[in-house]
């Protein structure tokens, strides 16, 4: 009792994302990006420069949840290339005559540039589509046979939360998915450790807990949740047998369900009460497929990657 007292007398801003090989951290005044490779530890260390300090409104309260959520995507994509650079898929694979192309007219950092949010649109993209439109397709379908509004809001959420955990099971299943969550794991228990106000070694980090209430799994999962709170609400005015109209609404609630979402998330990853504990339980339930456990090396990726930025005066990272 008093070792769960003690870890949760401080919560840090500090957290991550498991990359190949490898963990993006993210603290208050810099990020860093630890990938294991065959000669040793490759560190990357970058001071961050955060939007809402040359625009200030874009760290209130329902805006700033969007606004993080886009820029942990691109720095996100970012670090993932950064870790798959050192893993090529087929090194003996010839580059394409557009490859060439793109080696001879644009530069390393433009591409570079490109790419990312190539990279980020595509996956939003795919998102929307798998998780928003079609459940909103589905939806919109089945009110040609049934009328009843709230027996159509409740099959759309179902569909939702099917397609998600679909999706997380399939993931889970990949045998290179699994390394990066093992990852996801290391990261989650130096995070524990850390907040434990123990000494980041690996002997201290290995029997921390695997879920961690702040984790992404966990926003996702809110953030579907939210929608389909939101969607009952609005459907209840406005007409969703359309299926267009269903897949526009949805897309203008999108940024209204984020930023709420994010406050949700950030209430209850700074509190211990019997409330925040049950509201975080599914989110927390649904990290079995998106963290294993991770062995020793692992460990050392995430405790090398915490101590790059943590931050200059302690407690500058308090949750």
């Amino acid at each position: 009792m008093e070792k769960k007292e003690q870890r949760c007398a401080f919560r840090t801003s500090i957290g991550g994302q498991a990359l190949i090989e490898g963990i993006l951290m993210r603290g208050p005044q810099r990020q860093a990006i630890v990938v294991r490779t065959e000669e040793g530890l490759v560190k990357k260390v970058e001071e961050l420069h955060l939007i809402k300090d040359k625009y200030p409104f874009l760290g209130w309260p329902l805006i700033r949840g969007t606004v993080n959520f886009l820029s942990s995507m691109v720095n996100g994509v970012r670090a993932l290339m950064f870790s798959a650079d050192y893993f090529p898929d087929d090194e003996a694979a010839q580059p394409s005559k557009f490859d060439r192309w793109l080696e001879a007219h644009v530069s390393a950092e433009k591409l570079q540039s490109v790419l990312v949010w190539v990279a980020v649109i595509t996956a939003v993209a795919m998102s929307l589509g798998l998780f928003l439109l079609l459940p909103s397709l589905v939806a919109g379908l089945v009110s040609h046979w049934i009328e009843n509004v709230a027996l159509i809001n409740l099959i759309e959420g179902v569909v939702k939360v099917i397609i998600f955990l679909c999706y997380l099971i399939f993931c889970s299943k990949q045998k290179d998915i699994r390394r990066v969550f093992c990852y996801h794991g290391a990261e989650h228990k130096t995070i524990f450790c850390y907040e434990a106000g123990l000494e980041l070694t690996v002997e201290n980090v290995r029997p921390q807990p695997l879920h961690h209430p702040r984790c992404g799994t966990s926003f996702l999962f809110v953030v579907i949740v939210v929608s389909i709170l939101f969607s009952s609400v609005v459907f209840s005015f406005v007409d969703g047998g359309n299926a267009l109209v269903r897949m526009l609404v949805h897309l203008l609630l999108l940024i209204p369900v984020v930023g709420v979402t994010y406050e949700f998330n950030r209430y209850v990853g700074g509190h211990d009460n019997w409330l925040t504990r049950l509201l975080s339980k599914p989110g927390l339930w649904m990290q079995n497929f998106t963290t294993n456990e991770p062995d020793d090396s692992m460990i050392e990726v995430a405790i090398e990657a915490v101590k790059l930025v943590l931050p200059d005066h302690q407690g500058d990272d308090k949750w």
